[in-house]
């Protein structure tokens, strides 16, 4: 097997394409079979049939669907990424200026909004219905690079017989995700697809490395706007004269007085002036401010207790932490390393020590210092919610797990060894400890 848990190109450099197309051939007839194959292909392209066969997709042509002109507008405006798209298709241009690829922008589920190329290879992938405003995703079209990059959430390959749909084994493609600076969600892939013999070792990195450059580009435009907050907020912060902090919309802080310094906090999606509780500052009375809000920490002898805890694993690439408390309730995006942890030790309830958490996240209960370091940030985003000595979710908190409807995408980009056994093909759509 030759795939490993980073991104890889398809075809290594000095490998022969023709050679490894001939043996994917083989590795995919007998696969589809249901036969004894001469190996196994990479990892991220192994995975991805075996979501695909559990969910029971042929691999015969499908069509995808294809939203209106008008729709696909609307997603353009919403996808966050206008800003950036005519910068990455700069960057790209040596690799569609020859006229054999296509470059393409999805929005984070697999739609394409913006595609440019030469005019005979557009016509080519109209064919195939990669076209602006077809739904691209993994589970609609098969194993592809824009699609599993999606779900495996990094760069990914995809060449010749790679691609579960037989119409695709033609192309060559290569994606890499664009993730928000402000949450750390998935927000979008770029894409180039090709001709077969268009395939190259070095393309898949120019691509992850124009992903992270637009990544840039939207932090750069993230730190402006936290910018003109700071310059509002400075003064107020002045005048007050004990703790507060401004943040924005997203919890980003700007300016900070008399509080500790942090970078974020935790903010409920519906915030309104008045009394609030923050994870990380308990009690808080918030006000309006010019894109974003004052936060003033209330002295409180004790902090509100967590009751119910809600581990929502039902997106697989997108996981998100309830809490419903005393004062109300929250619903935050999490990580996908802090969403394995919570996992963990929803199912582990009698609690896990560090190196038992070490193995279960890395396989090898060594690396006990990596874990402390996460578990570290972790109880410190949401204090209260996890204890230590062994690491456990509090004693008067509730806890629930709300699982993908196909058990075998739980948490399908993730790689350590404890989530890998607990994908398992059978459905379930909550479990309560």
């Amino acid at each position: 097997m030759r795939g490993t848990a980073h991104p890889e190109p398809a075809v290594a450099p000095g490998e022969d394409p023709r050679k490894y197309a001939r043996l994917m051939s083989a590795v995919y007839d007998a696969t589809m079979a249901g036969k004894l194959a001469p190996t196994r292909p990479r990892r991220v392209i192994w995975d991805s049939w075996q979501r695909l066969i559990t969910k029971g997709l042929r691999p015969d042509r499908r069509t995808p669907p294809v939203a209106g002109a008008s729709t696909v507008e609307t997603l353009r405006q919403d996808s966050g990424l206008i800003s950036v798209v005519d910068e990455v298709s700069g960057c790209l241009s040596s690799l569609i200026s020859g006229g054999d690829s296509i470059f393409a922008l999805a929005d984070a589920e697999g739609r394409v909004l913006w595609r440019s190329g030469s005019t005979k290879v557009l016509l080519n992938a109209d064919k195939l219905g990669f076209v602006e405003g077809a739904h691209w995703a993994e589970n609609t079209v098969g194993t592809n690079a824009l699609g599993t990059a999606l779900v495996s959430q990094r760069a990914v390959q995809v060449f010749c017989a790679e691609h579960y749909n037989r119409s695709q084994h033609p192309w060559t493609c290569a994606g890499a995700p664009i993730r928000d600076p402000s949450t750390g969600r998935v927000m979008g892939v770029i894409d180039v697809t090709g001709p077969a013999a268009t395939v190259h070792p070095t393309t898949l990195a120019l691509i992850d490395t124009v992903a992270r450059l637009a990544e840039s580009r939207l932090r750069e435009r993230r730190d402006q706007s936290l910018n003109r907050l700071r310059a509002v907020a400075a003064p107020i912060l002045a005048r007050i004269g004990s703790p507060a902090l401004a943040v924005d919309t997203d919890g980003w802080v700007a300016a900070v007085g008399a509080v500790p310094v942090q970078s974020r906090i935790l903010l409920p999606p519906d915030v309104t002036p008045g009394h609030l509780w923050v994870p990380s500052l308990g009690m808080c009375d918030v006000e309006t401010l010019p894109g974003g809000w004052l936060v003033r920490p209330v002295i409180e002898e004790t902090e509100p207790a967590i009751a119910q805890v809600t581990l929502d694993l039902h997106d697989s690439a997108a996981p998100v932490l309830e809490m419903v408390g005393q004062f109300g309730s929250w619903r935050h995006d999490i990580s996908l390393r802090h969403a394995e942890i919570l996992l963990i030790l929803a199912v582990r309830t009698q609690g896990r020590s560090a190196p038992e958490l070490a193995a279960d996240l890395h396989g090898d209960p060594s690396r006990v210092g990596a874990v402390r370091v996460e578990m570290s940030r972790l109880r410190k985003q949401f204090a209260g919610i996890v204890v230590g000595r062994p690491y456990r979710f509090a004693s008067s908190a509730v806890v629930e797990v709300r699982y993908p409807d196909d058990r075998s995408e739980l948490l399908a980009p993730s790689v350590a060894p404890a989530v890998r056994a607990m994908r398992v093909t059978h459905a379930t759509t909550a479990t309560t400890y």
